[in-house]
């Protein structure tokens, strides 16, 4: 019987996406809400919605390009770093390689072979020391900018679902009530899915994301509340 393994291949796309989508979800979600136990006009909730989605998205787009050019400078400098130390203390690196197949079992005989064999390619041996000893793979040269727009894209898309229903109903109140009921859905959907890509318990994933867009959106209604009260 033909085995094939399924392994999750695109855990940073995912990412980003859950980083943009969970964010666009609550937080527009929670300043609309808010705004509804402090004003009665459909129409300011929702331009004051659209500029934070605007906001949002460049902001969180920047903070993931920031992050991604980060994580390149990170390896090209470990990198550099590996190649200097290769060319200069060869004989440390080569105990390095021992002391990592040490701890997979590797018998003494066994590590000398692969000494001797990776000691022949820089390229190769550098590589073997990226992943084994510094636990780093080769990032994506574009992964800043993918990261940006996916992240970007992700929170618009997140952000225009609660803030739907105030484009169509006049009453504020009737707007929140859809703007919950849709909003709650679509996290529960986006929790699903979320944990079915990541390999979490289904449900549980979805409750725990559905929560904290909720617990969120309230907290921002009632302080809204308590606010107008004051005033």
């Amino acid at each position: 019987m033909h085995h094939v393994e399924e392994h999750f291949q695109s855990s940073d796309l995912v990412k980003d996406i859950v980083i943009g989508m969970s964010d666009g979800l609550t937080v527009p979600f929670a300043l609309a809400a808010g705004l509804s136990g402090a004003v009665a006009d459909t129409h300011i909730i929702l331009t004051a919605g659209i500029a934070e989605i605007i906001a949002g998205s460049i902001a969180m787009g920047l903070g993931g390009y920031l992050s991604g050019k980060t994580e390149i400078d990170h390896y090209n400098s470990e990198l550099k770093r590996e190649y200097d130390e290769i060319e200069n203390l060869p004989e440390r690196e080569k105990q390095e390689i021992r002391d990592i197949l040490q701890e997979y079992g590797i018998s003494t005989h066994a590590q000398e072979e692969v000494v001797m064999e990776l000691s022949k390619n820089k390229d190769k041996w550098v590589d073997f020391m990226m992943r084994f000893e510094l636990g780093l793979e080769k990032p994506d040269a574009n992964r800043a900018k993918k990261s940006a727009a996916t992240i970007a894209i992700s929170y618009v898309a997140g952000g225009l679902v609660p803030l739907a229903p105030y484009a169509f109903f006049e009453n504020v109140h009737t707007a929140l009530m859809w703007s919950c009921v849709v909003t709650v859905l679509c996290l529960f959907g986006f929790g699903y899915y979320k944990s079915k890509a990541t390999g979490q318990p289904l449900i549980v994933g979805a409750l725990k994301v559905t929560a904290i867009g909720a617990l969120a959106a309230a907290a921002a209604f009632f302080i809204a509340r308590i606010f107008q009260s004051i005033n």
